[in-house]
């Protein structure tokens, strides 16, 4: 067993203790449910949970009190409270959820635990939850299909977590007959090694189908907007709701009064193209790619836009900013515009001012949908109109900001699944999912996705011999050649 699976350990010290404790854990459990089952998330709403501890964070709220906390998410409008009964690493216990259960009959309670098998259902129940979290990726088709039965009999759901194609697979069979039962929920983070990405939820969202909960990696309300514009059903808030509970009623109104958007169904698109290119490894991460996504961007002529789009290329950008050489806006974007209907890639429109004339004219190509997202270079989070914040963005960090971590913790935090880091040094804040820029050319592109492994490089005076926004054709040629990767192995 790796050491950085930490799903692994975890699993096995719970089979140790209820070898020694039974499933029970050594608390006296009621002979039978002392409250009714109350409906859980069929509407939309937030999960709240109950959290002392985790693998990733260590402790989080150690001296929690779980009824205390509940009651202030309860009275902040949880949809739901999740309520951690694994003791060893979450330190939470079979007794928060008796106390909670019993404190709020009237509240949906889900027992969120590493369940393994119907008699964990039954205690489960017997102690008042509404709900059980069911994790695919320890459980087969087969123990799913029992728990899932034991849930419908018992009128409780189960909150059945995927990761992977495999586990999606196994809850598109538990829906054959289950489907009333179960409700589906994508982790952002990876329990082999806790790590995050916000887009993992939106890559298999639509294989699901139906109404999926968005579970882990969403700290700020900002975050919780770009969740809801995603067209999730709910939302489940652990750290950030454990730490400030009596501010968890902002976080749940911020995610019920956002809807999904074209901003939200964009970001979806451009998860299940970046799924559509990469396969699912066993431990649930993306695997390398064969070849990084690329952004030719600078474009001012359609005959360069339809050679970077038969090449391969992922996105095609177009300079909407005034003193700019690559400048589009006006004529000559109307020049290359009948051209756009028949590219496949992405097209982006590049701004430096989002209060600018050039600014205004993007965002009407994109509402049009003649655009699909506008690249905020250089701009400010807080900076942008609310007019463009609707729309399909995303942030280009310059200078400075590259390098600082900081800088790129926060933009996470603020649901930015994907920003660029346009740096010519070839420093960055952040390796992770990275999208980079700056100084590159045909004959240093290998080299970099080499050495940073991208998930998208962005390159537009490197394809050029010269004259500003006029693209070489071979130097095109020349860096998607470079990029082509051997077949890799499973």
């Amino acid at each position: 067993m790796s050491e950085k699976n930490i799903v692994e350990k975890i699993v096995a010290r719970r089979r140790i203790d209820a070898q020694a404790r039974g499933f029970n854990f050594g608390f006296k459990i009621p002979e039978k449910r002392m409250r009714p089952v109350n409906p859980f998330m069929q509407e939309k709403g937030v999960i709240l949970e109950v959290k002392r501890a985790s693998p990733s964070k260590g402790d989080i709220a150690p001296d929690l009190d779980a009824v205390q906390t509940a009651r202030k998410y309860a009275e902040n409008g949880a949809g739901a409270i999740s309520c951690l009964t694994e003791e060893n690493y979450f330190k939470g216990s079979l007794q928060d959820l008796m106390d909670i259960c019993n404190a709020l009959p009237d509240v949906p309670v889900l027992r969120k635990d590493f369940l393994l098998n119907e008699e964990e259902i039954e205690i489960a129940y017997r102690c008042g939850a509404d709900a059980v979290l069911l994790i695919c990726g320890i459980l087969t088709l087969e123990e799913l299909k029992k728990m899932a039965a034991k849930c419908r009999n018992l009128g409780i759901r189960a909150l059945v977590e995927v990761r992977t194609e495999s586990d999606v697979q196994k809850v598109l069979e538990l829906k054959k007959e289950y489907e009333q039962t179960i409700v589906c929920g994508v982790n952002a983070r990876n329990l082999k090694d806790f790590s995050i990405d916000l887009l993992m939820p939106a890559m298999l969202k639509k294989k699901l189908g139906g109404h999926v909960i968005f579970e882990s990696g969403i700290t700020t309300e900002q975050a919780a907007q770009t969740v809801a514009s995603m067209g999730f059903q709910g939302c489940l808030l652990g750290e950030y709701a454990a730490r400030n509970p009596e501010n968890a009623g902002r976080f749940v109104k911020a995610f019920k009064n956002s809807g999904e958007n074209a901003y939200g169904r964009k970001i979806v698109e451009l998860a299940e193209r970046i799924y559509s290119r990469t396969k699912l490894l066993k431990d649930g991460k993306l695997a390398e790619y064969r070849q990084p996504m690329v952004k030719v961007c600078g474009l001012t002529r359609k005959e360069d836009v339809l050679l970077a789009d038969s090449l391969g290329a992922a996105f095609t950008g177009f300079i909407f900013a005034s003193g700019y050489g690559r400048n589009v806006c006006g004529k000559k974007f109307e020049e290359i515009r009948p051209v756009l209907k028949d590219v496949k890639a992405f097209k982006v429109a590049v701004i430096t001012d989002p209060d600018s004339p050039e600014a205004e004219q993007a965002a009407l190509l994109v509402e049009q949908n003649v655009l699909d997202f506008i690249q905020l270079h250089g701009i400010k989070y807080n900076s942008v109109p609310d007019f463009i914040r609707k729309l399909p963005h995303y942030f280009a960090l310059t200078g400075k900001d590259c390098t600082e971590s900081s800088v790129c913790s926060e933009m996470f935090s603020l649901g930015q699944a994907r920003f660029l880091q346009d740096c010519r040094t070839h420093e960055y804040g952040s390796s992770e999912q990275l999208w980079l820029a700056g100084g590159v050319d045909a004959q240093n592109v290998r080299s970099l996705s080499d050495a940073f492994k991208p998930e998208l490089i962005d390159v537009s005076s490197g394809l050029e011999d010269g004259q500003t926004g006029i693209k070489s054709s071979e130097k095109m040629r020349q860096l998607f050649k470079a990029l082509e990767y051997q077949e890799i192995a499973d």
